[in-house]
């Protein structure tokens, strides 16, 4: 049985980025998709031969993090007020 310290599928280290009508900067986004795609593949640091995979990972769930982030600014209430 797996424990329920935390909320299903949150891992406890990666910070919320859509918190308020400020935008998350970019070193924020990559910050968030590191510890993403550590979570995902187990490695703190990849060997060698897999270091490419997991670099490109990264810009990818940033990527993905960035356009999802736009995206959804649009319908947070707080950005629709301070525009």
């Amino acid at each position: 049985m797996r424990s329920r310290a935390y909320p299903v599928g949150m891992c406890r280290s990666i910070k919320t980025l859509r918190s308020g009508p400020v935008p998350a900067s970019d070193e924020e986004i990559t910050a968030a998709a590191l510890q993403f795609v550590r979570k995902v593949s187990g490695y703190r640091k990849p060997s060698a031969a897999n270091e490419a995979a997991f670099e490109m990972a990264v810009v990818e769930v940033a990527a993905a993090s960035k356009q999802l982030l736009e995206s959804v600014a649009l319908t947070h209430p707080q950005a629709r007020r301070a525009s």
